[in-house]
């Protein structure tokens, strides 16, 4: 629902204007939540000089950043906003706000249940933070804001100030496929891609504060129709060109994929282009033709299987991971029998599993969630007891090999190294905080089941 809302609320106390010197952001969600976060604090940083600290008792402002996709979402945004209230209580003047997905499906109905927080926002309207912030402050009103404006909000946002090795551009937003089980096209609106120029702009921005790792992000990525700055439409696959020749760049990413937006051309490129990495997220949630057609998918298994022998075929050591959903309504043994061979054909290097759960305001919700709980959690452990094992085995085929480990961070172990291999595998090491930023040879000596140890081969 659109609304765009500033009401003043009794319950709200007088008291001096807040300090603005310090914001904590609380992000849930998706790589698309973790760019919308670092560009709030951008606007925040610009419009106030504001800085970031990592807990909500420092903070002068508190931002959410929220996630409807996951079951009782809701509950979670409510049970965290009861610890922010008892920091309310002893400072009033602190501001509260909750953005993102939850925001924008609940509106005012976040300040009725909880009538200390100042601001709701929804996705499409974060770029309008400084000046919320300054009429709450102002007027000591409530703002709720989930307008879906026609206006981008990139238009609005200042230029990135990069935060370290890898950073992310949201290319496109938005979703037109409408899968029943889904709620992205009610919070974040139609399929509205960026044009070229801006995310070429934006990448090479970030490539000259010193990032080397570029992420393109997108509800549905591959979906990306923007214009040139000649009026020409181009595709996900000519963006990737343009993208992959920005000078600074040592790996380029992408997520998250559509089955039904993949092409030859797109699988090409992994073969094509040296700084696409060899990994990719494709989605397919279910190996049952019955259970693909419910969740109005747009394609069944049989259009998938080629899509994989396509990337494999340009790219052998493509390492691919996959979403599925048990226990969809309808869901037959037959069904979940399906989608445990076609995880075997496939054989993905990881998996995310979930149970299904109705999520308001969602065709599927109208559905009778008719598949016991017992079931699901049973046909929930098979999944993962098979995804694991090929996960476990693509790990262990590491051992003994030289790869590329961009190195990202200290590990936790004292000594040690953190970095991600081309194919996205944590890898720890022994080295030096020096190499942060470099791309280095290791050589794979152990495989956990989320990690890799391996060894700096010397020159």
């Amino acid at each position: 629902m659109r609304t765009s809302n500033i009401r003043r609320s009794m319950k709200l106390k007088k008291s001096p204007p807040t300090s603005l010197d310090t914001l904590f952001i609380k992000t849930y969600g998706c790589q698309m939540n973790e760019y919308d976060s670092s560009r709030m604090l951008d606007l925040m940083q610009e419009a106030y000089g504001m800085r970031l600290v990592a807990s909500p008792e420092d903070a002068d402002v508190i931002l959410m950043n929220t996630c409807s996709i996951r079951e009782k979402a809701e509950d979670k945004v409510y049970s965290e906003l009861g610890r922010y209230r008892k920091l309310k209580e002893k400072r009033p003047s602190m501001i509260i706000g909750v953005g993102g997905c939850v925001g924008q499906q609940e509106g005012k109905r976040i300040q009725q249940r909880a009538p200390y927080v100042d601001a709701v926002f929804g996705p499409q309207t974060y770029h309008k933070l400084p000046e919320m912030i300054h009429k709450i402050r102002r007027d000591r009103v409530q703002v709720t804001d989930t307008d879906m404006p026609e206006i981008e909000k990139f238009d609005h946002l200042p230029a990135p100030k990069g935060n370290g090795l890898s950073g992310f551009v949201t290319i496109m937003e938005g979703c037109d496929k409408f899968c029943t089980f889904c709620v992205v096209p009610y919070t974040r609106g139609s399929e509205l891609s960026r044009p070229v120029e801006d995310v070429l702009e934006e990448c090479g921005k970030l490539l000259a504060t010193g990032t080397t790792e570029i992420s393109l992000l997108g509800q549905n990525v591959n979906a990306y129709r923007g214009l040139s700055k000649d009026g020409d439409e181009w595709d996900f696959t000519m963006l990737l060109y343009a993208v992959a020749k920005l000078d600074g760049l040592k790996r380029l990413r992408f997520s998250t994929s559509h089955p039904m937006e993949m092409t030859e051309e797109m699988a090409a490129a992994f073969g094509d282009i040296p700084v696409l990495m060899p990994y990719l997220h494709l989605p397919v949630q279910s190996g049952s033709n019955a259970i693909l057609k419910a969740m109005h998918r747009g394609h069944n298994r049989d259009d998938y299987f080629p899509l994989i022998e396509s990337l494999r075929k340009y790219c052998p050591d493509i390492a691919l991971s996959s979403d599925f959903i048990v226990g969809y309504p309808g869901e037959t043994e037959e069904d979940f029998e399906a989608t445990l061979d076609l995880v075997r054909r496939v054989n993905y290097d990881f998996s995310y599993c979930f149970k299904y759960s109705p999520r308001p305001g969602t065709p599927a919700a109208q559905s009778e969630d008719n598949v016991p709980e017992a079931i699901k959690n049973e046909r929930l452990q098979r999944l993962l007891e098979l995804t694991r094992l090929q996960t476990r085995q693509a790990m262990v085929k590491q051992i003994g090999r030289a790869v590329e480990v961009l190195v990202e961070k200290e590990s936790k172990k004292e000594g040690e190294m953190q970095g991600r291999t081309a194919d996205y595998r944590i890898v720890h090491f022994k080295g030096q905080v020096r190499q942060i930023g470099q791309i280095m040879p290791v050589r794979i000596t152990e495989a956990y089941g989320q990690s890799l140890h391996g060894v700096l081969i010397l020159a």
